[in-house]
């Protein structure tokens, strides 16, 4: 039974993703630094952040089933503490000697192997807490919580790297891990562990999560449309600090990043505190046009001010997109499904993020080699034709009946 108390075992939840986001994005930041001091290709970071991402998107759709099947909790605490081993293993690398590129892939990789089970059982546990009425406050602290490692992490990252090195962000991040896991498990013994009455096989779980998202056209031309976005969206994510770092030192990028970052901090405080009411399919129609004409606002030029202002508005949108997308979607499906569909609708809705990966640093360095300008402008006008397409995409929105047909609800 769903009650207003169970909002506080939401928030220690909560807290422990905010430490975890903090913890990877200090990672995140400081090998990207690593990677590019070291090659000085955009492609080199991309390989490394698309081998982070594949085992989590390859892995999502099975890893929602398994969500369905066992204890959500103890799911989130073994995805959570084993992933810890991807980055010792960089870290014992590192003190040996220098790291390689090929070593650091594997140890992400290894990583997002295990963190692969956390995102689905992570969602479904929000369902499972929390009434319909506290959802959306939710997904704006969730958004709050995910944008910690663009807010708060870089800017630490940066001064931490003047004083020292990669190593210290890779040990602060393997101790944060600690400190999830133990937020987890006060959870799990609070609210016990989720009993399986399903006697269905795995293929018939995999089965249940394809018809609940498939049965809701609109629920299935969001995620498609979703996907669009990604590819849009992970283009801006690998392009933007090689971009920053063509011109300006590490200490700057931080500083940049979290400056851009405060637009999520803004509109994530007041959708934590206030949440949205209606008007969702609007909503999240002019959030995704706004960040697509703000990231062609964000290549225009060299200028870190621009840059900052510009990259605040793109980040504002963001927690308005992502809670209408959330709500429009967790109110279409019910609650017995929502582990199997989120880690199916995560799959489905993240493919974008596989072609941008691939091919974003690539046409970055290509495009910097043809214009002689370098691989800084290359990955800038990356970003601004993705940028028009984002927008072109949010508009298509508000003419899908299907999806407007969304906010009506089902359960």
């Amino acid at each position: 039974m769903k009650n207003n108390s169970n909002f506080g075992k939401f928030m220690l939840l909560w807290m422990g993703e905010l430490i975890s986001s903090i913890g990877g994005g200090l990672t995140s930041f400081g090998l990207g630094v690593y990677i590019f001091r070291q090659t000085g290709s955009a492609a080199s970071m991309a390989v490394v952040t698309l081998l982070g991402f594949l085992p989590t998107l390859l892995l999502s759709v099975p890893a929602g089933v398994l969500a369905d099947r066992y204890d959500r909790r103890l799911l989130m605490m073994i995805g959570d503490g084993c992933s810890a081993l991807g980055i010792l293993y960089i870290l014992i690398c590192m003190i040996r000697a220098e790291a390689s590129l090929a070593q650091i892939c594997i140890g992400v990789f290894v990583s997002a192997v295990f963190s692969a089970l956390l995102e689905p059982s992570f969602r479904a546990t929000i369902t499972d807490l929390l009434s319909q009425e506290e959802y959306s406050r939710a997904s704006g602290l969730v958004s709050l919580a995910g944008s910690a490692r663009y807010l708060f992490s870089p800017v630490i990252a940066g001064f931490l790297l003047s004083v020292s090195d990669v190593r210290l962000l890779l040990v602060i991040d393997i101790c944060t891990f600690f400190l999830t896991v133990a937020a987890a498990a006060i959870v799990r013994k609070g609210i016990g562990a989720k009993s399986v009455e399903t006697k269905e096989s795995f293929g018939e779980s995999l089965k249940g999560g394809f018809e609940a998202v498939k049965s809701r056209k609109g629920v299935f031309t969001l995620v498609l449309i979703s996907s669009g976005r990604t590819l849009f969206m992970g283009m801006f994510q690998i392009l933007a600090e090689p971009m920053v770092l063509s011109f300006a030192d590490s200490k700057t990028l931080g500083i940049a990043e979290t400056v851009c970052a405060g637009g999520m901090l803004v509109s994530g405080i007041i959708l934590g505190i206030k949440g949205l009411k209606s008007h969702y399919v609007l909503i999240l129609s002019a959030s995704l046009f706004l960040a697509g004409a703000f990231m062609f606002g964000f290549g225009i030029d060299e200028n870190i001010i621009m840059i900052c202002a510009f990259g605040f508005l793109f980040f504002t949108m963001l927690p308005f997109a992502n809670n209408c997308l959330d709500y429009l979607t967790r109110t279409n499906i019910p609650d017995e499904l929502q582990g199997r569909a989120w880690g199916l609708i995560g799959f489905l809705s993240q493919l974008g993020y596989v072609v941008a990966y691939g091919i974003s640093g690539v046409a970055a360095d290509m495009l910097g080699d043809i214009t002689g300008r370098g691989v800084g402008r290359g990955s800038a006008m990356v970003i601004q034709v993705a940028g028009i397409c984002q927008a072109v995409i949010a508009l298509s929105i508000l003419f899908v009946r299907s999806i407007k047909e969304l906010e009506k609800g089902t359960i």
